[in-house]
């Protein structure tokens, strides 16, 4: 089997993070991975944004447990030292898809620098959010974006994760 099938199947989400930093140049690769992904017509209209900075990620980490409708003090992202936003701008009609490749991309290389991630929902709702809008801007990002998710990005603590068998039936060939 190729490398990149066995990662596939080896790749698996990481719900608990050391407070250990993980090295630029692993998040750098990790971006460059998802701005490889496929995108409609090559047009290349997803971004990703790194943020490392604790308060930026505190408030990021307050706002997406308000929209999931837990307590203040709750960590959606785990404790991961690194998220990695992925968005996509709006005015392509394949954006949320092409933001999507990005977040898979991501993921897998991320599992590949021997890292633990996990994808989180939630960035849509935030980043409709007027006070994450204009921090968009700030960051020279103009038009309008949409969240399309969040990589907890870190070093896993404990054991990685196993996955479970594949269910049956969910491919089909029509010949």
């Amino acid at each position: 089997m190729s490398e990149v099938m066995d990662a596939i199947k080896a790749r698996r989400c990481v719900r608990k993070f050391t407070s250990e930093p993980v090295a630029e140049d692993a998040v750098e690769r990790i971006m460059e991975a998802g701005l490889w992904a496929p995108s409609g017509m090559n047009k290349q209209t997803a971004v990703v944004v790194a943020i490392t900075d604790p308060e930026v990620c505190d408030r990021l980490r307050k706002a997406n447990a308000a929209v999931a409708g837990m307590s203040e003090d709750a960590d959606p992202f785990y404790g991961a030292p690194v998220v990695l936003v992925a968005l996509a701008r709006t005015d392509f009609p394949t954006y949320v898809y092409d933001g999507s490749l990005m977040m898979g991309n991501m993921l897998l290389a991320a599992h590949d620098e021997g890292l633990g991630a996990c994808w989180i929902h939630r960035a849509k709702e935030e980043f409709q959010m007027p006070e994450w809008q204009e921090w968009l801007h700030s960051l020279g990002l103009e038009g309008e974006y949409e969240g399309i998710g969040h990589v907890a990005l870190g070093h896993y603590e404990g054991d990685y994760p196993t996955g479970a068998p594949r269910n049956d039936g969910r491919a089909v060939w029509v010949r």
